[in-house]
């Protein structure tokens, strides 16, 4: 009776499993595209309101930093009170910061707009609330392919709200295009609903022989400490630092570096198009892929191709192919660093605490956007050139690619023999 009931639910199983990933990928869609696309606009509002490249390049790097310490506390909240009310609040902020962005002509204006109402819904409707919810809702043996379907939600959102955010701007102007992006956000509300409920007390336990593998009740403050005490999530966090300063680096200045190099501006849109398009990819083969490498291993080998991509940029004639290959192999590394990021918080301390715990690691990911952002207009301005940027990435990125080899995680077990029911 156990097992035909048991063989009836799967099929509810399975809609559950996939109503909770398009759910959580489908806000992260709208999030994700909404701050992505804004790239697009940063020429126009320095053409518009003469606040000069820096001071427009700090409210995109005060937002960086700002859906970076966010996401703690939104974790925070979703441990407690549930992941719903936190979704719900974090899209409204998103819409209404959108909204507002052409009709602020001063840089407090848009540091309000941009950097504080935007950015933090963006992180209260974050990778690291939406991440946990999944882990939370889904089977332990499908999370790393669900992370890599709702980070691929992200990169969805980014190809497509980009391209809609140029048409509409081609046909109607940059401030009717903004405000339609906020409109957009707007129709993920339902899904919040999708991935309400609060987890449970207990954490699931870690793998045997990590510091963390008791599981015990704790409260938050208890796994907060737990975790910062631990070497290996220490030096993922700084890994994940790195990726934060190329990601924000390349989302907000690479319409620029596409000008900088005599290109037309509809390659910088392409370009961000494809990179979203892409990651797309990126993310879904990361999902699979984690389930069978050790995820500290691919890190290390994202961050070292990544470095490479750079480096051979550089060195290569600006043309528009050019351009666009680049884009499309950034695409593959640009955000298929999360799944593995989130798999390792998991793997070391459960899912009980995980909103908060992937939260401060996303914070660590954010202080490094604040700088990709900020830096890279303040270089342009000083310089004329990117170059510098560029330099500094490669370094940073080799640098990341070594300090994630002594996280200790645990051996995949062999994969066993696939056995009859």
């Amino acid at each position: 009776m156990a097992e035909s009931t048991a063989v009836a639910d799967a099929p509810k199983r399975r809609i559950a499993f996939w109503l909770v990933l398009l759910a959580a990928g489908g806000i992260f869609a709208v999030t994700m595209g909404a701050r992505q696309s804004m790239g697009l606009f940063l020429s126009v509002i320095n053409s518009t309101t003469g606040l000069g490249l820096a001071s427009i390049s700090l409210a995109f790097g005060v937002g960086q930093l700002w859906w970076g310490l966010t996401q703690p506390v939104a974790g925070i909240m979703a441990d407690r009170y549930g992941a719903g009310r936190v979704l719900l609040i974090g899209l409204a902020m998103v819409a209404i910061g959108t909204a507002l962005v052409p009709l602020m002509t001063t840089t407090l204006g848009l540091i309000l707009a941009i950097g504080v109402l935007a950015a933090g819904g963006a992180g209260f409707a974050g990778p690291s609330v939406l991440l946990a919810s999944t882990a939370r809702l889904t089977p332990p043996e499908k999370r790393g392919m669900a992370s890599g379907i709702v980070n691929a939600g992200g990169s969805f959102g980014q190809f497509v709200f980009v391209p809609i955010a140029g048409a509409i701007t081609a046909g109607f102007g940059w401030a009717i295009s903004v405000q339609s992006m906020a409109a957009i956000v707007l129709l993920a509300l339902p899904a919040a609903w999708i991935l309400r409920g609060r987890p449970p007390a207990v954490s699931a336990p870690a793998p045997a022989g990590h510091p963390a593998a008791a599981a015990k009740r704790e409260t938050t403050r208890a796994a907060i400490g737990r975790a910062m005490r631990d070497p290996s999530y220490r030096l993922l966090s700084a890994g994940f630092f790195v990726c934060g300063f190329h990601v924000a680096f390349i989302a907000t200045h690479l319409p620029g570096v596409v000008a900088a190099c005599q290109l037309p501006p509809s390659v910088g849109a392409w370009a961000l198009g494809i990179v979203g398009l892409f990651n797309i990819v990126g993310s879904l083969a990361m999902g699979w892929a984690v389930g069978r490498w050790r995820m500290k291993s691919l890190l290390s080998l994202l961050y070292a191709a990544r470095g490479l991509a750079v480096l051979l940029f550089l060195l290569a004639p600006k043309t528009e192919a050019v351009v666009l290959v680049f884009a499309a192999f950034i695409g593959l590394t640009y955000l298929s660093t999360v799944p593995p990021t989130a798999g390792l918080v998991a793997k070391f301390f459960g899912t009980a605490h995980m909103a908060t715990l992937f939260g401060f690691v996303m914070l660590s990911h954010q202080l490094g956007g604040f700088l990709g952002a900020w830096l890279g207009g303040k270089a342009f301005q000083a310089t004329g050139s990117y170059d510098w940027m560029w330099y500094a990435d490669i370094v940073l990125a080799a640098g990341a690619a070594l300090i994630n080899l002594p996280i200790r995680e645990a051996h995949l077990p062999p994969r066993a023999a696939a056995v009859p029911a």
